[in-house]
């Protein structure tokens, strides 16, 4: 991965870490960069990469702070994800176990995009910008 001096990766807190890995990979083709195990063996923190865009799943640990979609029964932030097929993205994060919340379209503003919530309630912006 290129190494730069700034850039954005999030945090995404799940209550199973190990669960969230495979279904980015199987969802986005993420690849797992390293991890950090907990004595018993579960993942504390994933780093992981979906072409180059690198991000971390963390394990809830119960601060008021950091607590997974499901725990608060919501979320404030929605993950856009750019990739050259939407469509295509789209449906294999169905496959894996995503919920649409929104078609993929063409938008009259220059993108193709559509939305679904992963199995932990973390909400994606799967997008295109139009040529």
């Amino acid at each position: 991965m290129k190494q730069v001096s700034t850039f954005f990766a999030p945090q995404l807190f799940l209550k199973n870490v190990a669960a969230g890995m495979e279904f980015y990979k199987k969802a986005f083709n993420a690849t797992e960069l390293r991890r950090w195990s907990n004595d018993d063996g579960s993942v504390h923190v994933a780093e992981l990469s979906i072409d180059g865009a690198m991000f971390h799943l963390h394990e809830e640990v119960g601060r008021e702070t950091e607590l997974s979609p499901e725990s608060l029964n919501g979320t404030c932030v929605l993950l856009g994800l750019f990739v050259p097929d939407p469509r295509a993205t789209m449906a294999k994060a169905i496959e894996a176990g995503g919920t649409e919340t929104n078609p993929v379209k063409d938008y009259e503003y220059g993108y193709t995009q559509g939305s679904v919530t992963d199995p932990f309630g973390h909400h994606w912006l799967i997008e295109k910008k139009i040529e």
